[in-house]
């Protein structure tokens, strides 16, 4: 989380809570500093307890800004847009599924890119 796509994320999610709620634009911004720093500390000791913990703390507060201001919406959309990382698929467009499957002696195999109904006898 020290690369450039985490400066453009951090400047958007700034930029987004300059745009709707700016009393809090500042202490949103020390809190990103300070989680980035928790970030690279639980990166580094492989804690994915605490970088599971520091996403729900984000997604709540993304979820809190939203329900307290629904026009913020469609600036969070254009936020994470911005942030698409370049080829990425649209959301919500089918992702593409490669399947591979080795089988010997008598084993089968079952793969499904969807739904599946096996009845055997």
């Amino acid at each position: 989380m020290t690369t450039d796509a985490w400066e453009r994320s951090r400047e958007g999610i700034v930029r987004l809570w300059r745009r709707v709620q700016p009393h809090r634009a500042e202490l949103v911004a020390a809190e990103l500093d300070a989680s980035q720093e928790d970030v690279v500390r639980a990166d580094t000791a492989d804690d994915e307890e605490t970088l599971n913990e520091l996403r729900l703390q984000w997604q709540g507060r993304l979820r809190r800004l939203l329900a307290d201001q629904p026009e913020a919406v469609e600036a969070l959309r254009d936020l994470l847009d911005e942030l698409r990382p370049e080829g990425a698929e649209e959301a919500g467009a089918p992702s593409a599924i490669t399947q591979r499957a080795t089988a010997s002696g008598s084993a089968r195999i079952y793969q499904a890119g969807g739904d599946q109904h096996i009845h055997e006898r």
